[in-house]
């Protein structure tokens, strides 16, 4: 497999050491705007995650409910679908939606699932 490493030169170091023999690296980039339009085939990104923040760092810890309407938001599913998934109306998902952002800082719905992605709240 072959893959890009996004981070800094520590990261990469860090990433590496994780990283078994059937991986090849072949590019570092310090972002993934700069991955993506780097000059390499590669059949995977490894985004180096910000520094974990524990509960009590967030605004407010999210619920078991946000974190799986966060797990559909990074799905890219809208809210009708997010809403059909999880049995609840529309209005919920956009409170749910609301809260989310709210906890984590963000004024969007992307910025929320970028954020959760580097905190390690979520994977895709």
């Amino acid at each position: 497999m072959r893959v890009a490493l996004v981070g800094t030169p520590t990261d990469f170091e860090k990433l590496r050491a994780q990283l078994d023999d059937s991986i090849a690296v072949v590019g570092e980039f310090a972002t993934l705007v700069e991955a993506r339009h780097g000059d390499v085939h590669v059949d995977a990104y490894i985004v180096a995650p910000e520094e974990r923040l524990g509960d009590e760092d967030l605004r407010e810890p999210l619920t078991a409910r946000e974190l799986e309407v966060l797990e559909q938001l990074a799905a890219g599913l809208s809210n009708k679908a997010i809403a059909a998934r999880l049995g609840i109306s529309d209005q919920t998902v956009k409170f749910h939606v609301a809260s989310i952002t709210g906890k984590l800082g963000v004024t969007n719905r992307t910025e929320a699932v970028r954020r959760a992605l580097r905190l390690g709240l979520v994977a895709l």
